[in-house]
């Protein structure tokens, strides 16, 4: 084996050294002139896959994984009418400063005056917080809208329309709907 600097022959091992911008297999002399490198081992390259028409395709790893589907999570609890009132009543009832409940709860008195102001609505993990300490219910399930209380304008063959869920004032009467 030769230098590829000076062009003589290599007689211990040969030295791979970076010279302006190069990487060269050097002697021990022309080392000298730039930044010796030591090899690492090559990361394996991952084999490409070969599909039916036998174009190869990019290796796995660089192939985009599938997520996971997201859970849908279905909301079946609301917070309760007047909620703000109702914790400033059992709070006061306690005889708690907010800065006393929110150490209780581990949250910030600010945002209990927030809530007790109705300017910001609990999560669910909050409410809860401040109905076991509090003793007070919060969240109610959701109740669900009956077929009973649609208004009575729109026929059973008919589809709805947002003309059909207005409320009308007393001296006004619906008008006939125009079948399509």
């Amino acid at each position: 084996m030769r230098c590829e600097v000076c062009g003589r022959k290599i007689h211990s091992a040969p030295i791979k050294a970076i010279i302006e911008g190069a990487k060269l297999t050097v002697c021990v002399e022309c080392s000298k002139h730039g930044k010796i490198v030591y090899d690492e081992p090559a990361a394996p390259k991952s084999p490409l896959i070969t599909v039916a028409g036998g174009k190869p395709k990019a290796p796995v790893s660089m192939m985009q994984k599938k997520r996971p589907p997201t859970a849908k999570v279905e909301i079946t609890q609301e917070l309760v009418e007047g909620y703000p009132a109702k914790i400033r009543v059992a709070r006061e009832k306690l005889g708690l400063s907010h800065e006393d409940l929110g150490l209780k709860i581990s949250e910030r008195a600010s945002v209990l005056k927030h809530i007790e102001l109705g300017k910001m609505e609990p999560n669910n993990l909050l409410a809860n917080k401040l109905e076991r300490i509090l003793k007070i219910k919060l969240l109610v399930p959701i109740e669900e809208e009956k077929p009973g209380d649609l208004p009575k304008a729109v026929a059973k063959d008919q589809e709805m329309t947002l003309g059909d869920l207005i409320e009308f004032k007393d001296s006004e009467e619906p008008k006939a709907r125009k079948q399509s």
